[in-house]
């Protein structure tokens, strides 16, 4: 098992310019690069970009619905690892509800596990294929107020990595502490993010501001 190092990958705009900030986690086997690279097609211009690497390029070794004991202590470093950025980003002045989350896959699951965990107003969040985290949802984890926070879920059906069953109680559960989701399930899509998925990801998350 392992814990993560603190290695955070930047872009964007200096954060002491920046009107908000987007905190991207990537999936399994891929770089904290490859997920920044996102904002390519997703064109936002005014944010501090940052991107957390995986140690392994993997933020815990197993299945997110398996039981949440075999996936520690890589999950609980996890959730460290974001819970000090976004007090770092904090501290360089962007407030939290202009704070914005983008997984995908792994790195979705990651996004929903924290802020689901740590409920409060962000400036929205971007799940791109994922759910709550453990085979069973502890209800006991979850606590907050999302005050509206702006959430985007998406996924296809079928997915190879996250049952379909999983991400609709997730939602479920998250619209119910208070946050403005919008699920989106696409028939037959491959396990990837579609055009489709950042337009909408632009239109429901980014243009808000």
């Amino acid at each position: 098992m392992y814990t993560h190092n603190k290695n955070i990958v930047t872009a964007g705009v200096p954060v002491a310019e920046a009107k908000r900030a987007i905190v991207f986690l990537h999936g399994r086997g891929s770089s904290a690069e490859d997920i920044i690279s996102l904002n390519n097609p997703l064109k936002i211009d005014d944010a501090a970009l940052f991107a957390p690497q995986a140690t392994n390029n993997s933020w815990y070794p197993y299945s997110f619905i398996a039981p949440v004991e075999e996936n520690q202590p890589a999950l609980d470093s996890a959730l460290v690892v974001i819970k000090d950025l976004v007090a770092e980003i904090i501290l360089s002045g962007i407030p939290l509800d202009k704070i914005y989350f983008v997984g995908f896959s792994q790195g979705a699951c990651l996004t929903l596990e924290y802020i689901t965990r740590n409920a409060a107003r962000y400036g929205g969040a971007v799940a791109f294929t994922g759910g709550l985290i453990g085979k069973e949802i502890n209800m006991r984890n979850y606590k907050g107020d999302f005050q509206q926070t702006p959430i985007l879920i998406t996924t296809g059906d079928p997915d190879p990595h996250v049952p379909v069953r999983r991400v609709e109680v997730s939602e479920g559960l998250i619209k119910k502490m208070n946050a403005k989701v919008s699920m989106k399930i696409y028939p037959g899509r491959v396990h990837t993010i579609s055009q489709k998925e950042i337009e909408l990801a632009k239109q429901l998350i980014f243009d808000e501001v």
